[in-house]
């Protein structure tokens, strides 16, 4: 009888410890995805005063490209979609005020940041003497 006891016990044990670890991979943390796609991305500006982003993704999620100014104010945003691998975007900065802006890129979990600095610079007058003797 005791043995009967033990080994019911036993068996009581390990399927109540497999349902709660079955139930616990269900309930994932709330806002994070259920898949996240790796990225990488890279960027440059341009002399008519664009500025040029690519980001290459694994599809299955999205990936979301943001321009913030130094006061947290949402300057450009754009979500590429989950079917998505490769997008370039060209972002025309030249009509934005001087200042310091971020260029936030993210999947929802890890998050890219990059420095943008627009700084208009006043022309200096060339002089120049031109004689004839």
């Amino acid at each position: 009888m005791k043995a009967l006891f033990n080994t019911l016990l036993v068996a009581l044990t390990v399927a109540f410890t497999s349902f709660t670890a079955a139930q616990a991979e269900n309930h994932k943390p709330i806002g994070q995805p259920k898949k996240v796609a790796a990225f990488q991305s890279g960027m440059y500006t341009t002399q008519e005063g664009k500025l040029q982003v690519a980001v290459n993704k694994e599809t299955g999620s999205a990936v979301m490209v943001r321009l913030v100014n130094q006061a947290g104010k949402e300057v450009f945003a754009q979500s590429i979609g989950k079917r998505q691998q490769a997008v370039r975007l060209r972002l025309d900065v030249s009509n934005l005020p001087d200042g310091i802006y971020q260029v936030e890129i993210t999947n929802g979990v890890e998050t890219t940041t990059q420095e943008l600095k627009l700084d208009t610079r006043k022309p200096t007058a060339v002089q120049r003497l031109v004689a004839v003797n």
